[in-house]
């Protein structure tokens, strides 16, 4: 019976010297491109944010000294407690996790929220702030928005510090961008909506003042910087 011959059996094939080592596996140099160009681009956006972080909490706390100095009082011991219990004697890092999880439940019907939602919002305040509207149409003593105003500074304390510490320790972010970027978003979010929350507790704290007030400090932020950039008088 007569062989077939196979030219190129034991034969190598050339590779070409530009194309030597490609792989489905290896990294693509236009993607790692590209994910530093949008690194860049969150880290100018975060820079851009923090005017806003500075003249949201001013206007934060501004308008929150219109209220009784006792419920104030019990608002800053929550926070305070909050960052003592961290710092001393247990980090509550399985709280705020469950707390995360109940939000990746929640918005599990559209996916790009599942990814963002749990940072942005202050899953223990939200449900803290519906469970007190409910329990005000039954309980009318003083003691029900004292312990409410403590659990809002411990619960929004609890959510800032372990989004931060969330965000800050993802790899792969040499520049910040995503730190930098995504706790000024978070902040500004997380803030806005307790400001709304006492907006419907007390008369004494608005809202649109809050806004108004936030808007007008970061638009001084923004125009003198520009003035000192470009040498224009505002």
């Amino acid at each position: 019976m007569e062989k077939k011959e196979f030219p190129n059996k034991g034969v190598e094939p050339k590779i070409k010297p530009g194309l030597k080592g490609a792989g489905p596996n290896s990294p693509a140099k236009p993607n790692w491109i590209s994910n530093k160009v949008f690194d860049i681009i969150k880290l100018i956006l975060g820079i851009c944010l923090l005017p806003f972080v500075y003249s949201f909490s001013v206007a934060f706390l501004s308008q929150i000294a219109y209220i009784d100095v006792s419920l104030q009082n019990y608002f800053w011991v929550g926070v305070i407690t909050l960052v003592l219990v961290y710092l001393f004697i247990w980090e509550p890092a399985v709280v705020y996790e469950r707390g995360h999880r109940l939000v990746e439940i929640i918005f599990s019907f559209f996916q790009p929220l599942v990814k963002f939602a749990p940072y942005l919002l202050p899953v223990y305040t939200i449900v803290l702030f519906i469970l007190y509207l409910f329990l005000s149409i039954f309980i009318q003593d003083k003691w029900l928005i004292e312990w409410a105003m403590f659990f809002f500074g411990l619960s929004i304390a609890l959510h800032l510090v372990f989004a931060a510490q969330s965000i800050r320790s993802k790899k792969g972010d040499l520049l910040k961008s995503n730190y930098i970027f995504g706790f000024s978003f978070m902040y500004i979010i997380s803030l806005g909506l307790v400001a709304l929350f006492l907006n419907f507790i007390f008369k004494e704290f608005s809202f649109v003042n809050f806004s108004n007030s936030a808007y007008s400090i970061a638009s001084s932020i923004f125009n003198a910087v520009f003035s000192q950039l470009f040498m224009v008088k505002p």
